[in-house]
C-alpha cells in the first residue's frame, strides 16, 4: 500500500504492458475460451489500475475469447459512467464481454475515498442502477441513498441481451453472496481454502433458489494456478520460486490494510484474522497446493487434478492464472501453449466436468 511509487520505472512499464497484451492475445490464438483483466490499486504486483483499457486494448486484437474484465469497482466511480463503458466494451467486441463486480478488497480503501462502513450498501445499489441503465428504456429516473439520476438514459446498450454475463467477486462475505444470490449473479471466490470455496458455492446455490433463481456450473469460476512441463520435476522445478514470490512477497501486506474500520463485520474479521497467516507469507508448495487450487505438473497430472476439482466443485467455469509473481515472458509463453495443447484437450474430451476455460 505505502510502498513509494518513485520506484516505478515507466520505460519498464511499458515494456510489460506490451508483454502482457502480446502474452493475452496469445491466449486467444491458442484457442483459450476467455481471458481475464482485473483492477488493483496502490500495489506493485499489479498495473491494471484500469481494467477497461486493457480489455479496450484487447478487442481488435483478439477473435473469439471472450473478454473478463473482473473487475471495476463500482464504488469507486460513477456507476452509470461504467454501465456505459461496459456497453461499449460489449457493442466493440460484438459480445464478448464478461463482468464480475467486486467490492474491493480492503487495501483499496485507503486508496479512494470511499466509507468503508457504508460501501456494501453503495455497492448493492451501483449494480441497482447499472442493471436499471442496461435493462430498461430510457429515459429513467433513480432516486436513491447514494445517487441521484433524473435522466437515465445512457447510450450505447449492451451488444448482448438484456447484459453481459455477469459475477460479483469476492473473499466469501455471507453479505457479498445473499447480493450474488438476490440478483441472479454468478460468484467467483478469490484466496479462499479450498473447502471454503466449496461451501460458498453451495450457499450461493441454496440463497439463489430462495430467490427463484437457479446458478448453472458456468457461473461458479474456480480460481487455480497452473503450470506444466514435460515432467513433475521440471514443473516443480520452474515454477516454485514465483509461486513462492507472490505468496511470500507480493501477498504480503501489513494486516491494517486488509480490514478498514466498518469493512468486516465482527464475525468475518475474527474469521479473517484467524487466516491472515495462511494467506499473507509463508510458503510450502505442498502445503499450498492442498489449501488452494493450484495445479503444478505433467499435462496428465494438471488435467486430472483440474478435472477432479470441477467435479468436486460442481462448475464446468475455470479460471486460471498462467502468469504468477515474477514468472518470465518464455515461461509463461511455454505455459501458456503446453496447458492450451495438451491440458485443454483433456478438460473438453468428456473425461472430466469442465467446460470453459479462461486464461489470466
Amino acid at each position: 500500500m505505502n510502498f513509494p511509487n518513485k520506484y516505478y520505472d515507466p520505460k519498464k512499464g511499458n515494456q510489460l504492458y506490451q508483454r502482457y497484451l502480446k502474452e493475452l492475445v496469445l491466449a486467444d490464438q491458442l484457442g483459450y475460451d476467455a481471458v481475464v483483466v482485473n483492477e488493483h490499486h496502490n500495489t506493485v504486483y499489479s498495473m491494471m489500475a484500469a481494467p477497461n483499457l486493457i480489455a479496450a486494448a484487447l478487442v481488435p486484437q483478439t477473435t473469439n475469447a471472450r473478454i473478463c474484465v473482473w473487475g471495476r469497482r463500482p464504488i469507486s466511480c460513477s456507476p452509470t459512467a461504467l454501465a456505459e463503458e461496459y456497453a461499449m466494451l460489449d457493442v466493440m467486441s460484438g459480445g464478448r464481454l464478461e463482468v464480475a463486480f467486486p467490492l474491493g478488497t480492503g487495501m483499496e480503501y485507503w486508496a479512494h475515498p470511499v466509507n468503508p462502513a457504508t460501501a456494501r450498501d453503495k455497492f448493492r445499489e451501483s449494480l441497482a442502477i447499472i442493471l436499471q441503465a442496461w435493462k430498461e428504456d430510457g429515459p429513467t429516473t433513480h432516486y436513491g441513498t447514494h445517487y441521484t439520476y433524473r435522466f437515465l438514459n445512457p447510450w450505447p446498450r449492451p451488444y448482448q441481451k438484456p447484459h453481459p454475463p455477469c459475477y460479483i467477486v469476492g473473499t466469501g462475505s455471507p453479505e457479498t453472496i445473499e447480493i450474488a444470490a438476490e440478483l441472479g449473479f454468478g460468484y467467483a471466490s478469490v484466496f479462499v481454502p479450498q473447502t471454503r470455496a466449496r461451501e460458498l458455492n453451495q450457499s450461493l446455490r441454496e440463497r439463489a433458489a430462495h430467490y427463484g433463481h437457479t446458478i448453472r456450473p458456468d457461473q461458479l469460476p474456480l480460481l487455480t494456478f497452473a503450470y506444466v512441463a514435460e515432467t513433475q520435476e521440471q514443473a516443480e522445478q520452474e515454477a516454485t520460486e514465483h509461486l513462492r514470490f507472490f505468496f511470500e512477497d507480493l501477498l504480503r501486506t501489513t494486516p491494517q490494510y486488509l480490514a478498514p474500520p466498518g469493512y468486516l463485520s465482527v464475525e468475518q474479521l475474527k474469521t479473517r484474522a484467524a487466516m491472515a497467516d495462511k494467506l499473507h507469507g509463508g510458503f510450502d508448495l505442498k502445503a499450498i497446493s492442498t489449501a488452494f487450487f493450484i495445479a503444478v505438473g505433467t499435462p496428465e497430472k494438471v488435467a486430472s487434478q483440474i478435472g477432479e476439482w470441477s467435479e468436486w466443485m460442481d462448475t464446468s467455469h475455470i479460471n486460471t492464472v498462467m502468469h504468477f509473481g515474477d514468472m518470465p515472458h518464455w515461461k509463461t509463453v511455454k505455459n501458456l501453449t503446453l496447458f492450451a495443447e495438451e491440458v485443454i484437450p483433456r478438460l473438453r474430451s468428456g473425461v472430466t466436468t469442465a467446460g470453459a476455460v479462461a486464461a489470466g
